[in-house]
Order: C-alpha cells, then sequence, then structure tokens
C-alpha cells in the first residue's frame, strides 16, 4: 500500500487519540515506532479486563484467559463483521488496511469495536509480502511483535506438530505395531520460513540406528493441520478430541491411524494450552485486537480462530473480523466451516475492492508483484472498469447467497477518479450491496473510513436470514459441485482417478457429512489464475481429495498446491536489519 498518497496535511478530531497525519505518508514502520502506544493493561482495562484476566508478555501484548468467555456467557453478542475482497491481484487489495481501519472508524465514531486478525507467518514476512500488520494509518502495533513471533503461537504449532511427526517415525522404528503403510503418510515435518529445498527431502539416511528410510518433505508451519485445529477449536477439551482424530496414515489393510493411536495427542494438547488463549493487542488508534490463529486460505479455512471471536463478541457491540483472499475462498470457508463450527452467524460482509483491480479483470493491463504498475491501470479507463466490474457482481452475488448484508470497500487510490468510483457505485447496488464507499483509511486511519462505518453499522441492523451453502447431509460430490457452478461459475465438475478413489473412501469411512475446504489458486474465480473477471462455461478439474480429520474438513485439489513456499532473488529479509536497537526495513 505504500504507492498511495494523501492531499491532507493533518487530520485531528476532538475525540482522537492516534498520530498525526503526515503527507507524504512514512513508511509503514515508521509510523508504528513513532506512533503513541497504550501498556496493553489499560487497553485491556477500556474493555472491561482486569490483569487477573490475562497473561502479559511485556509491555505492550498480552494472551487473554478463556474462561472470560465463560464468565460473560449471559452478555449478548455485539455485532458480527466479515471484511473479504473481490478476486485480488498479487499485490493484495488492502484489505487488512481496509479491516484495521473500519475498526478504527467505529472507534472513532464513538463505537465500541474489536478488531480479530489472523498471525502471519514469518514465510511470507521474511519473503515477497512484507508486513501483515496492514499499512499507513490502519496498523495494529507494535508491528514488529504482529510480525516476529508475537506470543509464540506458530512456534507452539511447529512443535505439537514435529512431535506427531517424530512419533511416526519412532513408531516405525520401534517395530510397526499398528501396521502402517510407510507409502501412505500424509504428515510432512514444518518450519515457519520459507525454503524450497526441504520440499522433497529423503529421511532415515545413514545406519539402522537412524530410522527408516522414506521421502517426506517439509510443509511452512501454517499450512499444518495442527493451525487449522487451533483456528476452529472451541476449548481446551474440543482442541484435545481434534488433535486426536488426526489420521496422518493407513494401515496396510486400509485403516486410518490417528494421533489418538500413536499416543502423542496428549502431549501435543499440553504444547498448545496456552496457545489457544487469543493475543491482545491494539491498533494505532488505540481499540482492541485480537491476533490469533493463521490459517491458509487456500488449503485450510483462511480465518482467525473462533474463541477469539467469542470472546470479542462479548467485550464489544461490533467485532471485525477477516477472511483469506477473496468471497470465493476465505468467505465461503468462514461462511461454511467456520460458522458452522462456531454456531456464530455475521450480520455484515464487507467486500474490498480497488478501481487497478477490476481494470486488470477488463483487461487493462497485468500487475506483476515487484514491478510498478502498468498506466493503463493508473489512468481512467472506464471501458475496462465496467468489464472488470464483472468479478465484483459476482463476489457481491456470492456474498449474498449466504444471506448476509453486503456493503462495498472501495480502497482508495490517489489514481482513481470520481467517474471510476461512481461506476463502481452503480454496479455495487445493482448487484445487491447496500452501497459503495471510497476508504481512506490509509492515509486518514479512522477519520478517513467514517462513511463507510455509518454505512456498516446501519447494515448490522439490516434483516437477515443467513444460511449455509450445502447442508452437512449432501455427498462429497454435492458439496464440491455446489461450490463450484454457484461460487466458481463453473458448469461442470471432473473428478480425475485419485479424486474418484478417495471420495468412495471417505464416503465408505463416514466423512461425507464434514465440509469442504476447497483448495484453489485465490487469484481467479476458477482454478486457472490467467481467466480474470467472472468466467463462466469451464470445467474445474478435482485431481485428488485430502482429508484433516481433526479440523473436521475435506479438501479437494484443483491445481497444484505450494504448501512450503519458496524465496525469490531478493527476498524481503535483505531490508531487515537491527539499528540502533531499532528494527529496520520490515516494511
Amino acid at each position: 500500500m505504500s504507492n498511495q498518497n494523501t492531499t491532507e496535511q493533518t487530520v485531528r478530531s476532538s475525540h482522537y487519540d492516534g498520530p498525526v497525519k503526515l503527507n507524504p505518508v512514512p513508511k509503514d514502520l515508521e509510523i508504528a515506532q513513532a506512533a503513541p502506544i497504550l501498556p496493553i493493561i489499560e487497553v485491556a482495562r477500556r474493555v472491561g479486563l482486569s490483569e487477573d484476566d490475562l497473561e502479559i508478555f511485556g509491555k505492550y501484548k498480552a494472551k487473554v484467559h478463556l474462561n472470560v468467555r465463560d464468565r460473560l456467557a449471559d452478555r449478548p453478542n455485539g455485532r458480527y463483521i466479515d471484511v473479504t475482497a473481490i478476486t485480488p491481484t498479487p499485490l493484495g487489495e488492502g484489505k487488512t488496511v481496509t479491516t484495521i481501519g473500519l475498526s478504527q472508524a467505529l472507534h472513532y465514531t464513538g463505537r465500541s469495536v474489536f478488531t480479530c486478525l489472523r498471525q502471519p507467518s514469518m514465510g511470507p514476512t521474511f519473503g515477497i509480502k512484507g508486513g501483515a500488520a496492514g499499512g499507513g494509518y490502519a496498523q495494529v502495533i507494535p508491528m514488529e511483535d504482529f510480525n516476529l513471533h508475537l506470543t509464540g503461537d506458530i512456534h507452539a504449532i511447529g512443535a505439537a506438530h514435529n512431535l506427531l511427526a517424530a512419533a511416526i517415525d519412532g513408531h516405525l522404528y520401534h517395530g510397526n505395531a499398528l501396521g502402517i503403510d510407510p507409502a501412505s503418510i500424509m504428515l510432512n515435518r514444518v518450519v515457519d520460513i520459507n525454503d524450497r529445498s526441504l520440499r522433497k527431502i529423503v529421511i532415515g539416511l545413514g545406519t539402522k540406528e537412524d530410522g527408516v528410510p522414506r521421502q517426506s518433505g517439509y510443509d511452512i508451519t501454517v499450512a499444518s493441520e495442527v493451525m487449522a485445529i487451533l483456528a476452529l477449536s472451541r476449548s481446551l477439551e474440543d482442541l484435545r478430541a481434534r488433535l486426536g482424530r488426526m489420521v496422518v496414515a493407513f494401515s496396510k489393510d486400509g485403516s486410518p491411524i490417528t494421533a489418538e493411536q500413536l499416543k502423542v495427542a496428549g502431549a501435543m494438547t499440553v504444547l498448545l494450552k496456552d496457545a489457544l488463549m487469543p493475543n491482545l493487542m491494539q491498533t494505532l488508534e488505540h481499540s482492541p485486537v485480537f491476533v490469533h490463529a493463521g490459517p491458509f486460505a487456500n488449503i485450510a479455512h483462511g480465518n482467525n480462530s473462533i474463541v477469539a471471536d467469542q470472546i470479542a463478541l462479548k467485550l464489544a457491540d461490533y467485532v471485525v473480523t477477516e477472511s483469506g483472499f477473496g468471497a470465493d475462498l476465505g468467505m465461503e470457508k468462514f461462511m461454511d466451516i467456520k460458522c458452522r463450527a462456531s454456531g456464530l452467524a455475521p450480520d455484515c460482509v464487507v467486500l474490498v475492492c480497488t478501481v487497478r483491480a477490476l481494470k486488470m479483470h477488463g483487461g487493462a493491463g497485468s500487475v506483476v508483484a515487484g514491478k510498478p504498475l502498468p498506466p493503463e491501470l493508473t489512468r481512467e479507463n472506464l471501458l475496462a472498469l465496467e468489464k472488470g466490474c464483472a468479478n465484483l457482481v459476482k463476489q457481491v452475488q456470492n456474498a449474498r447467497k449466504f444471506g448476509v448484508p453486503v456493503v462495498v470497500a472501495i480502497n482508495h487510490f490517489d489514481t482513481d477518479t470520481p467517474a471510476e468510483t461512481e461506476l463502481i457505485r452503480e454496479k455495487a447496488i445493482a448487484a445487491g450491496a447496500l452501497g459503495a464507499y471510497s476508504s481512506r483509511v490509509w492515509a486518514r486511519g479512522g477519520e478517513g473510513g467514517a462513511e463507510l462505518a455509518e454505512a456498516v453499522a446501519q447494515a448490522c441492523e439490516q434483516p437477515k436470514n443467513f444460511r449455509m451453502l450445502y447442508p452437512d447431509n449432501a455427498s462429497i460430490k454435492e458439496k464440491i459441485e455446489t461450490i463450484a457452478c454457484e461460487l466458481y461459475g463453473a458448469q461442470r465438475v471432473e473428478y480425475l482417478a485419485e479424486a474418484e478413489q478417495k471420495i468412495k473412501l471417505f464416503t465408505k469411512l463416514g466423512w461425507a457429512s464434514l465440509p469442504i475446504c476447497m483448495a484453489k489458486t485465490h487469484l481467479s474465480l476458477s482454478h486457472d489464475p490467467k481467466l480474470f473477471g467472472a468466467p463462466t462455461g469451464y470445467t474445474l478439474p478435482v485431481r485428488d481429495v485430502r482429508a484433516s480429520i481433526g479440523a473436521g474438513f475435506l479438501y479437494p485439489l484443483c491445481g497444484e498446491m505450494r504448501t512450503m513456499p519458496g524465496l525469490g532473488s531478493h527476498p524481503a529479509f535483505e531490508n531487515v536489519d537491527l539499528v540502533d536497537g531499532k528494527v529496520v526495513g520490515l516494511f
């Protein structure tokens, strides 16, 4: 978002206690490090929490005990808002910035609000993406803590996951009493760093004492099923049960092998008992934030934890959360997986778009990470914009399928023209959105999203008829085809031989009642990242279907899914250093 600008010199309201706005807008890390910050105990006190409710991690972050939720069980829930997006470009469309900025705007307009976000992986942080704490004057602080380690949850997940992996190989070494078929083992080891060299490895080399040789690999930690389990667990007991149900391999007679059978689920739970508590932080304008869990939005469900949302809904009148990627991915999984597990129902969906992305969907130019935007995306082009709005229309319609009001947020850039903004507004309303509002939170913080905040608050009061896209008792194929045809625009689904075999096996094992977590590219509504706009009439290929029984979903693969990213030729870590005791170059 650093290519945005503002013509405003300084914005300050009578009740505003955030940073003074500067022109030009400084780098994100400079804003975050210069901003006033409250002790986390004061942030907690403002939402009715005491020091006894917290596990303190330094001065500016803390974990919140789950018994807060139980103590406040009789308090009514606040309004529940999910922020999603159109199909994004490789640069993203400012969904996290909008999520944080909308929360700041609700706070700015005098409302009680809580933000709930995923914790970023250090892989993308040090790879190509940079920080994930928002940007400009819509950030979570301390930004360095947010992006690096935080309270150690991801490391705890890695330790629990790798303990399970070690248990499998230890079991093989000591006689394999369960009859595990080594070729069927589905669990790699994990590390929270991008390292393509570890995607395919051979373990157990050396002498007999060094283990049983077999091919394996590494995934990035946030792709672990343990991460998805943490995000979907509602209690320590639920966490323990889900870990025990993890299927890691099959026996030679075709029976599933679980973590419970390997007698490791209890120890895994012990490693994760503190990680289940959400992490409390603050925005630049001192509204409270939970940062908790960070599952991928393609092979997993791409949303923060259920427990963070449950606690936040008891502490604030509005809770703003964010789903990964576009509405066809993270939002659909928010509705069909997360809400199915939590029993919660959203009051409003906020759909983020940008003029530049919609022009790209209209064929005006390509977006390549690390390269300047082509001029055809930064000058007015109503023809390309109108064509690209097909993606916006489809994603609004997708959100409306769940029976929830939709508000469109146009993440503003200085190259946007009034005519372009008005065209988006007209298309959004015609598609069923309640309105479309220019969001200037990157440059102006909460004040720059005040109009959006008012519209979202009004949308939360509208009637809703929340519904899932499919029932539990639909078949695996019926669920896949409902998502593919109704949300993606596919005409039909083609199942390759391996997918057919897995569907028969999983149905036989009694897993057909689980929800579906589609794994596909985030760069298109289809499986093909080169198909922009709102493609229709195509065949969606499903090459395989895999099972995350502990997390509680099946995930069909619609293309190759990387679970271990690689580093580019100039990764983001090249800019990161410590100068005079301060982190520099993070974002």
